[in-house]
């Protein structure tokens, strides 16, 4: 529009988030405080008394909290950030629409900070975004570039006792990291220098879409960086201006793995990266299990290297990245070595990754999933019941909730019970549980020695204290 104002402009008014403890919300709310903006903001969340800590965490940061009654909207100067799919009927929604205020979605406003930044850094993929935009936050920080991080996730070595959740880092204006969305299109707002493609499968698009929205993205990026093992992203390889690959088993990616050289544990692993620019060799200790981290720290090492970080450097900085809040958190292992685990897996690919991590190891795998919502259950119910199937042996066992749900006018006839049917059906051990408190008292009076025990799930930030509560019965 004509009149939309200038990023000057923009910056110099005040903010109110509608949703602000949200995981893509509050990082954004972080980075517009951390330059000087007025911000504020309400939560459904915060009005129900649920996750009291980050709340008040917010307020003693300075944040301005509101009821979610449309009480914080009172004049036309402020910029309403809402989620692009909130209905009209929420109340700061009603009365920012009244006052005729400029509204923003999450992803218009990061895409303007991010656009109008010295570079932008993108993480695109169906998975692995968060810990890859960790993980190069972590090392353009610990090489003194200074950089500014959106993520979706908290980043544990950027988390202080004033600053507990952590879902960014308010640096420079000359460089931005973040990941991007493709869930919702939004993806197509970014104009990155470095572009980083993950990977491409079924989430919450079809795979037509996908391959859209994700070869689009790579005409955009000044450099791209591929995933040189994922056939989807590689087959995009052709949108790239300028491209950079990556992987554990392409030997022809520029930056990849010497062969034979993994020795991954239950909790950390370590491999030879080699850089086939120069044929140097790289001895790489990532404290992450699993072969998905082994491909996202590649990941970060030629997003950093298209960004003009030597790949020594990169490698030495990644052994001291301490991960992500609920991305393969081991909450603790009990003395009867029952160890629970607290994950963000989701889709059939992170649950995938997740559980194949686990099933590397010993131990009987007891399995809590609940679903982030009725949409995408319907979505990517059958490619989820099938990745239980294919990697759950026989003595394991999953528990679906009933969807995550916290208001709306969403369609719930259909739920978790089709989910279970479909593993059971397929050979796998599934129960549907209605409520998390039979599912703690059920997964308390299941465990036994040498169990490990997943909770996950997304769009809950009680997850996180259900993995701990199951974790201090069983001690």
């Amino acid at each position: 529009m004509s009149d939309f104002p200038s990023p000057d402009e923009l910056f110099a008014r005040p903010f109110f988030f509608v949703g602000i403890g949200g995981s893509g919300m509050l990082p954004l709310a972080q980075i517009l405080k951390g330059r000087g903006c007025k911000v504020a903001g309400s939560d459904r969340s915060f009005d129900q008394g649920r996750t009291p800590k980050k709340f008040a965490a917010l307020e003693k940061q300075g944040f301005e909290l509101h009821p979610q009654d449309g009480s914080g909207i009172v004049s036309n100067e402020q910029i309403v950030v809402a989620s692009a799919a909130i209905e009209d009927t929420v109340p700061e929604i009603r009365m920012a629409n009244k006052l005729d205020c400029l509204r923003l979605t999450r992803a218009e406003l990061n895409s303007i900070l991010f656009n109008t930044s010295g570079a932008g850094l993108a993480v695109a993929g169906t998975s692995g975004k968060s810990t890859v935009t960790g993980m190069l936050g972590w090392i353009l920080e610990a090489t003194g570039r200074a950089p500014t991080v959106m993520n979706g996730a908290v980043m544990k070595n950027f988390v202080s006792p004033q600053r507990p959740f952590a879902s960014s880092v308010v640096g420079s204006q000359s460089l931005y990291v973040s990941e991007v969305d493709e869930s919702d299109g939004s993806i197509a707002l970014y104009k990155p220098a470095v572009g980083i493609l993950l990977n491409v499968s079924l989430d919450h698009k079809s795979m037509e879409e996908l391959r859209q929205l994700f070869g689009d993205y790579l005409s955009r990026s000044r450099i791209s960086v591929i995933n040189a093992d994922d056939p989807e992203a590689l087959a995009l390889l052709p949108h790239a201006k300028e491209a950079l690959t990556f992987g554990i088993d392409q030997e022809k990616a520029q930056i990849g793995i010497e062969a034979g050289s993994i020795a991954e544990g239950p909790v950390r692993q370590a491999a030879m990266v080699v850089d086939r620019h120069d044929g140097s060799q790289h001895a790489l200790r990532l404290n992450m299990p699993g072969r998905h981290n082994l491909s996202n720290a590649l990941a970060a090492i030629a997003g950093a290297a298209a960004a003009g970080v030597p790949v020594a450097e990169s490698v030495q900085a990644l052994a001291g990245f301490d991960g992500l809040a609920r991305r393969f958190d081991i909450v603790g292992t009990t003395h009867a070595a029952i160890t629970v685990i607290d994950d963000f897996g989701h889709n059939p690919e992170k649950c995938a990754a997740t559980l194949k991590t686990l099933k590397s190891h010993d131990g009987r795998l007891l399995a809590f999933f609940q679903p982030h919502g009725y949409g995408p259950l319907r979505q990517m119910g059958a490619e989820l019941a099938q990745t239980f199937v294919d990697v759950m042996g026989a003595d394991d066992r999953v528990i679906f909730s009933d969807p995550v749900y916290f208001g709306g006018t969403v369609d719930r006839r259909e739920g978790s019970e089709r989910i279970v049917k479909l593993i059971a059906e397929g050979g796998a051990r599934a129960e549907h549980v209605p409520s998390r408190k039979d599912v703690e008292d059920r997964l308390v009076s299941l465990a036994r020695p040498g169990d490990r025990i997943v909770v996950m799930g997304a769009r809950d930030d009680t997850l996180s204290d259900f993995a701990r509560k199951i974790f201090q019965r069983l001690s």
